[in-house]
């Protein structure tokens, strides 16, 4: 189905699959996932990559609901700084397309920090490698199969 899919499966993982009609013209995928699902968007995330001063790509998954902090990415990405990453770069190393990456089954290995708010739920959903398409898994998982890091990485607004 696509490489998320797979890794999941070979890991072993316990996840769900999910699908929606994506709307190509639609500029909020979060929203839109969330209005499609019947989820609120605070327990769907989306999966961004940041780079930090060494060229290094970072993942942070974070709630729809939610701005990325760089700053706080950055701290815990023990960085001076982070800035959001080319979209053509991030498409290449991780070999999915903006709007439906997944922080799961990448090209490349990236570090991946996940927003501490997931703890707060059993299972939360994320891009499974498509628009319209999410996996839904319990937090732990990123940690089992990604080596993620829990952290505070959103925007007080």
């Amino acid at each position: 189905m696509t490489p998320a899919v797979d890794a999941l499966e070979r890991a072993g993982r316990p996840f769900r699959i999910v699908q929606y009609d994506h709307d190509p013209g639609t500029a909020n995928y979060g929203a839109a996932a969330s209005a499609a699902l019947g989820v609120d968007g605070s327990q769907i995330f989306k999966t961004l990559l940041a780079a930090v001063p060494d060229g290094e790509l970072v993942v942070a998954v974070i709630p729809t609901v939610s701005q990325l902090d760089l700053k706080a990415l950055a701290r815990a990405a023990g960085a001076k700084s982070a800035r959001m990453g080319d979209p053509a770069l991030v498409e290449r190393r991780t070999g999915y397309v903006v709007g439906g990456i997944s922080p799961f089954g990448q090209r490349q290995h990236h570090r991946c920090f996940v927003d501490e708010s997931a703890g707060l739920y059993d299972e939360v959903y994320v891009s499974g490698g498509r628009r319209g398409l999410e996996v839904v898994v319990a937090p732990a998982t990123f940690v089992s199969m990604l080596d993620a890091l829990f952290a505070d990485l959103t925007s007080r607004t």
